[in-house]
């Protein structure tokens, strides 16, 4: 009986993720990069933004926080393993089609992330809250998607976002599961108690470390093997529009695989069009939203780095092993080949993404909660997120929570571009007057709503 839920719940899995969602995420991304005339041509004024050097008055963490939390919880293990997995089932030109479509989900982020600062709400004590359910709510008029949202979030969280980031932490560590979970579950709580300010510090400094350790490692394996760059390159380009067979299928296979294998990847690596990012950039202290749209906006920038730099370094590595299949080849295989230090960089990696992923969505999970429920839910919440972490530890993986997880996380993206899209002429409009007429660091004088406590 679990085997034939399983196998159900994988079909729908792969069914929502290589097909349905490729096409309506990257259709909307493509709608909105020449919809908005290409906004990804902001990114240095976008990272001129990060610090914006003065004190704002509405919103209770910085923009640089609030990016690095969205970072956290988009940088996941997935960066490491899903990249290597595209590129066994789609080739190394898989990872030609990741860069592209993450580039492309760009224009997806900075419209949501405009969206959750212009319907955010607040209440009597300024804490704030907004997301895709708020712009479904307030801007669509459209509450029972609102509630979709915040549900297939809620379930998310909890899944993908902390007992698959937990499970993978005590395969990963060389300690008992149960001494894992009791640490983790410690640790992650510590955070909590400070609420979004204690978790928005943490990845404030774990983010910013967890990136330049796995830049060590892939450092040294590129210096390694550096005479395999150009190759490298040249066979993620022309596998990436290859129109040979693909085992014994018809010509022309090739390259679909590519394409969707890396499309795929890249929008559940990035997030893009998912609506989760969002959640956090509502309780920004920022001057106006397309200040935070473009701040936003570079997370899915940052992430296409790394995975790109997973990609190139697997490649190269596997062509120095003199393997012509990347099937037989996976980043355990490529960084134990500098030894010990490789596979130290590696575990330690492994786990920071990990728990940056896992903190960064118990904020998504609790602000959903608290939209569906009102405050009053978020101290049990956080109560079950430790607890979770550790079950998370101790139990062996099951395909069939990580399927449904998984099916969660892709039906959030439904509602939220429904959003997006039709809501478009707000977001056009605020694009024109903020960024297209020069007015970036003008002060948004619109009062955030103060609503009333949910009973």
């Amino acid at each position: 009986m679990i085997e034939t839920i399983s196998d159900l719940l994988q079909s729908i899995r792969d069914f929502l993720w290589n097909y349905i969602l490729v096409f309506l995420l990257l259709g909307t991304h493509l709608y909105l990069t020449f919809a908005l005339r290409v906004p990804q041509r902001h990114l240095l004024k976008a990272a001129k933004c990060y610090f914006p050097g003065k004190d704002k008055s509405d919103g209770q963490i910085s923009q640089f926080s609030a990016l690095m939390v969205s970072l956290a919880s988009n940088v996941g293990v997935g960066n490491i393993t899903g990249v290597a997995v595209a590129v066994a089932m789609g080739g190394p030109g898989a990872i030609f089609w990741l860069i592209v479509t993450g580039i492309l989900g760009m224009s997806t982020r900075y419209a949501e992330s405009l969206l959750a600062i212009r319907y955010r709400v607040q209440d009597k004590e300024g804490n704030l809250s907004g997301g895709p359910m708020y712009a479904l709510e307030r801007g669509m008029k459209c509450k029972w998607l609102a509630v979709l949202f915040a549900v297939f979030t809620a379930i998310a969280a909890i899944g993908i976002g902390n007992l698959a980031q937990a499970n993978t932490i005590a395969q990963t560590v060389p300690f008992s599961p149960q001494t894992t979970g009791i640490v983790l579950a410690l640790l992650v709580a510590g955070v909590l108690i400070c609420g979004l300010k204690g978790i928005s510090r943490a990845c404030s400094a774990l983010v910013p470390a967890m990136a330049l350790i796995y830049l060590l490692g892939c450092g040294i394996l590129l210096v390694i093997n550096f005479s395999f760059i150009g190759e490298a390159a040249c066979l993620i380009v022309e596998q990436a529009f290859s129109f040979s067979a693909a085992s014994g299928g018809a010509v022309g296979a090739s390259i679909i695989i590519a394409m969707r294998e890396g499309a795929s990847r890249s929008l559940f690596a990035t997030e893009a069009g998912l609506g989760s990012a969002p959640i956090v950039s509502a309780a920004v202290k920022t001057d106006n939203p397309v200040q935070q749209a473009l701040v936003a906006y570079t997370a899915p920038f940052w992430t296409v780095i790394i995975c790109t730099l997973t990609g190139v370094t697997l490649t190269t590595s596997f062509l120095a092993a003199g393997h012509t299949d990347a099937t037989q080849f996976n980043m355990l295989s490529a960084f134990s080949s500098i030894g010990s230090l490789g596979s130290i960089l590696l575990t330690i990696s492994l786990s920071a993404f990990a728990i940056s992923t896992l903190l960064g969505w118990s904020y998504y999970g609790e602000k959903s909660l608290e939209y569906l429920g009102g405050r009053r839910l978020i101290i049990p919440y956080r109560l079950l997120w430790v607890v979770a972490v550790y079950i998370g530890c101790v139990i062996h993986k099951s395909d069939v929570v990580w399927n449904f997880s998984d099916i969660a996380n892709g039906l959030m993206a439904i509602p939220n571009l429904i959003c997006v899209i039709a809501l478009y002429r707000i977001v056009r409009k605020e694009t024109d007057y903020y960024l297209t007429d020069n007015n970036l660091h003008k002060k948004d004088e619109t009062p955030i709503p103060v609503v009333e406590e949910k009973k």
